[in-house]
């Protein structure tokens, strides 16, 4: 399977939503496959937290050769969101206007900047229509803010594990990440691995909201009862740090946080409700049993208030995260959906 990687350069001022500018931006963005004449076959696929243009590598049950979203039928698109750090504009950027990296004084994004900046690529390609918009977690959020934005864009629309307002329990933990980075006296200073060990504790936080109790007790059990040190979890805990801190950097994962902080979908147009009632797109809402961070209620309320969206549960022990991992049950969900034209009755699955 070829995959194409792009860079999309905007070279005119960017105003923010809530104030400020990017002098101009960049967006790194890979395609697979081969696009129809009347844009028929395209998938824009929008990435979570600390994700990648490279779908076809973080959801590879999913996208790829002999997957439901395969490059042989589908064109499918994945952008780098602004503020990131694979390739689009972010805090390590150099700043024109200051010939030096951002680093802390990247401006604040939201939600909504970013698919303003996923809409300027769109018209720049000429894309017409996308057949499919999906994304999971932050990409649900970009997702469904388009949807909103741009009611007649998407014909279908797949929102994994997401919601229309981000809740005090995310923010809080998201808080108390950037807290842990902010501890780390190196995040003061000017260089790329800057707050690297305050971002590795940051990242340990995280992994307990994607995860949960059943999920620790099943993979990170105790070697034996009489264990006093050295556990499984422990040892799980800084290898997810150290893993992270190899790819990724901290001004990057400050910035993310806050724009999923951000989102509001109902912001300055009538509320959230009258906000949802704006979707066009057949909808199809999924939602993870054991997710913590995103919990059902959440996914329900969209189900609700998007006009003839159908709502369906799948099982997991791995709590948020299973949107990355419980492939076979995603696609026989979001097949059955499809083959029933957008009506499937709502159900759980697994």
């Amino acid at each position: 399977m070829q995959a194409e990687q792009k860079i999309f350069k905007y070279p005119y001022p960017y105003f923010l939503e809530i104030g400020g500018e990017l002098p101009g931006f960049e967006l790194s963005y890979t395609t697979y496959g081969e696009r129809n004449a009347d844009d028929s076959n395209i998938v824009w696929v929008c990435h979570a937290l600390t994700g990648s243009s490279n779908v076809a590598e973080w959801w590879d049950g999913l996208v790829g050769e002999d997957k439901y979203f395969n490059p042989a039928k589908y064109f499918i698109i994945c952008v780098n969101v602004i503020g990131s750090a694979y390739g689009s504009t972010g805090p390590l950027s150099i700043n024109p206007k200051t010939r030096e990296p951002y680093y802390r004084n990247f401006p604040t994004v939201t939600v909504r900047d970013v698919v303003g900046a996923m809409e300027l690529l769109r018209q720049e390609l000429e894309i017409r229509k996308i057949k499919i918009c999906i994304g999971g977690s932050l990409g649900g959020q970009q997702a469904l803010e388009w949807a909103v934005e741009v009611p007649d864009l998407c014909e279908e629309l797949i929102l994994i594990a997401s919601n229309a307002l981000h809740s005090p329990w995310g923010i809080a933990f998201n808080e108390s990440q950037r807290m842990a980075i902010a501890a780390d006296p190196t995040y003061a200073e000017d260089h790329e691995d800057a707050g690297s060990m305050g971002m590795r504790a940051a990242r340990s936080i995280a992994l307990l909201s994607y995860r949960n109790y059943d999920t620790y007790n099943f993979t990170q059990a105790r070697d034996n009862p009489d264990q006093i040190d050295d556990f499984r979890a422990s040892s799980y805990q800084q290898y997810q740090g150290d893993k992270f801190v190899k790819r990724f950097n901290a001004f990057s994962y400050w910035v993310l946080s806050k724009i999923m902080d951000s989102h509001n979908v109902g912001r300055n147009r009538g509320g959230i409700v009258h906000a949802l009632g704006l979707v066009k797109a057949k909808t199809l809402v999924l939602g993870i049993k054991s997710d913590l961070l995103f919990p059902l209620s959440e996914q329900q309320f969209l189900a609700r208030h998007i006009p003839d969206a159908v709502f369906q549960e799948i099982d997991s022990l791995y709590g948020h995260d299973g949107f990355l991992i419980e492939y076979k049950q995603l696609t026989q969900v979001i097949r059955a959906w499809q083959e029933t034209n957008g009506q499937l009755q709502t159900a759980r699955i697994g």
